[in-house]
């Protein structure tokens, strides 16, 4: 089993930035443990969407609407994964979730509320 915590969620001003965390426990990067991490988010009334994921090639990937104002990436030696969001917009309201897959299996975290708003 993978468990998944998430932190640093909050209401923060559009422009302004935020960092999320998200660690795992019950596993750890590599082959024959977690292979890709990211982040998704659900806003009011639409589906969930990835946001960017992570994998243990260090292969990054986005959604076209975060691409240059959002980065992910890994603490060395940790199976943590930071999502670094900067310009933040009115649009970027969700709940983010961290995910992570192990074995083929997806594994989330509890979500993280993000407020963009002034």
């Amino acid at each position: 089993q993978v468990q998944l915590v998430e932190s640093g969620g909050g209401l923060v001003q559009p422009g302004g930035s935020l960092r999320l965390t998200c660690a795992a426990s019950g596993s750890t990067f590599g082959v024959f443990g977690i292979t890709v991490m990211g982040w998704y988010r659900q806003a009011p009334g639409k589906q969930r969407e990835l946001v960017a994921s992570l994998n243990i090639g260090g292969i990054t990937n986005y959604a076209d609407s975060v691409k240059g104002r959002f980065t992910i990436s890994r603490d060395t030696g940790k199976s943590t994964v930071n999502l670094q969001m900067n310009n933040l917009k009115p649009e970027d309201t969700a709940v983010y979730y961290c995910n992570a897959i192990r074995m083929t299996a997806p594994y989330w975290g509890q979500g993280t509320q993000v407020t963009v708003s002034s």
